[in-house]
């Protein structure tokens, strides 16, 4: 089958996993294009883990979609949805949100549990008991969810939207924050009600600041431990963990600490320990990470990873609560790896590609997972506890044929350190018939080209028949604190010079046409971009997607700048690294024909980069195209204009590097 964007579009995208409590299904989220190809639709698919075989079944099937999947421990499934409640009244003229719905383990119609105002923000499910914990937005001074409801009514029947701040942050990603602030509630089992459980109880009430902190609850259903951030000090960027007693709501912090956050909480089977990321920032230094493990009661804590120069995340318990299987990047793949608790003994349980959402079987003999690869979407997989090989389990929509291939490509810098990348050819590149090259740097900063890619997928170009490059420069995850180091505070130094060198490898290669090149770059890949263009005239053109351009202003606008001072140092006392880094000084120096992308709700990297970014190319008459999204953020998430971002861009690369008519996409 040919792999076009129309085929590309038509894949279904499988994230959040979860495994039934005797191990032999799993429940992942599928998204695909709705019919309108407006917007993405998921649903909810099981798969039989006893037989590889066995097709894949959908549960779930709504307008509105289903995600955040999770097994009570009878079987039965409880998950995410803002489809319509049955029982609603005519007259009810509230907004859809999303609500908690339970599906029996028989399956069959699922039921509304509840669908407060403010809509769930996430969940956690107590694997002995049953309990539900939902995290969902209140309006500050509402005493009940029925409150909560009469001020939103009140505000939509006088048409307020207004909002007044009084701490920070004020907005994050694509949204603003409030005027609802985050709390969690608990549902209890109830034998006296139809639905089985008992209605939403507050158990505790955050600051509203960190609105998709991770939580877990314990398998007996009596404790939450949450994520909560230090203070409302702009300058403070780190987190907290919070325990709370779901009896009283009594709660009492579990793990804090200088220039430490901890993130990412799981508690044991017994109930007892928990384990998380301690991740440290101090100023003026490359971030560092840990797994850390602290006692529930106590809050004592220590490394149980103090060997591992990595960034561990995303962990899971054995049953006997005796090794904790984490996931971590490693030299352009994210691998599992199990942790002795007792010894501190670190094994890799994996090989190539990508893993996340680890569960350990039942039994303890396995973990399921999902994983991808660069040339792989991902898929459901289990592999020994031990080490072995995986089994692979089919997908919804079959499996996926790349065109081209997959090369892992190392380079020397200057300074003696290996660069490494990945190259994926298109069929056919020769030293007969040298493919143009595409360089992608990738964003974060702190991340690494190791798996499928949604946002930026490679294997369309190699359809077109281009080579794409996939460097990972000096800040990238995957190769330890000292690699990251190399790039810390000074992106237009190790990066740029690194991303240069991993070029040069590329196009050293006979199958490589070196005298037809270009750029790509979104987020931190952007502000590369951008820094490239006033530095080098090598590229035909340059793709800059949402970039960052004047880092002074881009400090002030964006909505972590406190992130932003861990990196470059307060711009008050010392601006000297946001100067020495911001690729606008240096505009008089462009030349190469650059596309400006952007998307209006971008609250990471605002909308006046790219206003900035336009308007300094037209006046120093550099040749540029402005394509503007006023309905997107930081991602481009809507089919529609994922098409035409991928349209524009390919126009672009075929004007530039190809030497072709331009072509402008029909919808433009």
């Amino acid at each position: 089958m040919t792999y076009d964007l129309d085929r590309f579009m038509s894949l279904s995208r499988i994230g959040g996993l979860a495994l039934s409590p005797d191990g032999t299904e799993a429940t992942v989220t599928v998204a695909e294009v709705a019919p309108d190809e407006r917007s993405m639709r998921s649903a909810l698919w099981t798969l039989d883990l006893g037989d590889p075989d066995v097709p894949p079944r959908r549960l779930t099937r709504s307008a509105k979609g289903e995600s955040n999947a999770a097994y009570l421990p009878d079987g039965s499934v409880v998950f995410v949805s803002a489809r319509p409640d049955p029982d609603r009244t005519p007259d009810d003229d509230d907004d859809p949100v999303s609500g908690l719905w339970h599906l029996p383990a028989g399956r069959g119609e699922a039921t509304l549990l509840t669908a407060p105002p403010g809509g769930i923000g996430g969940l956690a499910v107590a694997s002995v008991s049953g309990h539900v914990a939902v995290a969902v937005d209140v309006f500050p001074g509402s005493a009940t969810l029925a409150d909560d409801r009469a001020r939103g009514k009140a505000r939509k029947d006088a048409g307020v939207t207004v909002q007044l701040f009084e701490r920070s942050p004020i907005r994050y990603w694509d949204h603003y924050l409030g005027p609802r602030e985050r709390r969690y509630f608990v549902l209890d089992p109830s034998s006296d009600s139809p639905t089985g459980f008992g209605p939403p109880r507050q158990v505790a009430v955050t600051d509203g600041l960190h609105q998709d902190a991770a939580f877990d609850l314990a398998p007996d259903g009596t404790t939450l431990v949450y994520e909560r951030r230090r203070s409302s000090a702009i300058r403070d960027v780190y987190t907290d963990l919070v325990v709370v007693d779901v009896a009283n709501g009594t709660e009492r912090v579990l793990a804090a600490g200088d220039e430490a956050s901890f993130t990412g909480p799981v508690i044991d089977h017994a109930g007892t320990q928990v384990v998380c990321t301690r991740e440290t920032t101090p100023a003026g230094e490359a971030i560092t990470a840990t797994a850390w493990l602290l006692d529930l009661t106590s809050g004592e804590g220590r490394d149980l990873t103090p060997g591992l120069d990595r960034l561990p995340e995303g962990f899971a318990w054995s049953p006997d609560d005796g090794s904790v299987v984490f996931v971590a990047d490693d030299h352009g793949h994210r691998p599992a790896y199990v942790a002795d608790v007792g010894t501190g003994a670190i094994r890799r349980l994996t090989g190539d590609g990508a893993v996340s959402a680890v569960h350990v079987t039942p039994d303890g003999d396995a973990v399921v997972a999902l994983s991808s690869a660069i040339d792989r979407p991902p898929g459901v997989v289990r592999f020994p506890s031990t080490i072995g090989e995986p089994t692979r389990f089919p997908s919804p929509g079959g499996p996926v044929e790349v065109p081209g291939g997959l090369v892992d490509l190392a380079a020397t810098a200057d300074d003696g350190v290996t660069v490494r990348s990945w190259l994926v050819l298109p069929d056919g590149a020769s030293a007969a018939a040298p493919a143009p090259l595409v360089v992608w740097v990738h964003g974060g900063p702190h991340g690494s080209w190791n798996d499928w890619s949604w946002r930026w997928n490679p294997w369309l170009l190699a359809e077109r028949g281009y080579a794409v490059l996939l460097p990972d420069p000096a800040i990238s995850t995957g190769y330890g604190r000292e690699f990251l180091r190399r790039g810390h505070g000074a992106w237009g130094e190790r990066p740029y010079t690194d991303v240069m060198t991993a070029v040069d490898a590329a196009v050293a290669r006979p199958d490589i046409d070196a005298g037809r090149t270009a750029l790509m770059g979104g987020s931190f890949g952007g502000y590369m971009a951008n820094w490239v263009a006033g530095h080098t005239d090598r590229f035909r053109c340059i793709v800059t997607h949402a970039s960052l351009w004047a880092l002074d202003q881009f400090h002030g606008t964006t909505d972590a700048s406190a992130w932003w001072e861990l990196e470059f140092g307060d711009p008050y006392l010392d601006p000297s690294k946001y100067e020495a880094n911001s690729p606008h000084r240096f505009v008089g120096n462009i030349t190469t024909p650059m596309l400006v992308i952007h998307g209006e709700l971008d609250h990471r990297v605002p909308i006046g980069e790219a206003l900035r970014l336009w308007t300094d190319l037209q006046r120093h008459d550099v040749e540029s195209k402005f394509l503007y999204f006023p309905d997107e953020n930081h991602w481009i998430l809507k089919p529609q204009n994922a098409r035409i971002w991928y349209e524009t861009v390919f126009a672009w690369l075929d004007h530039h590097v190809l030497d072709r008519e331009w072509q402008r996409p029909a919808l433009l």
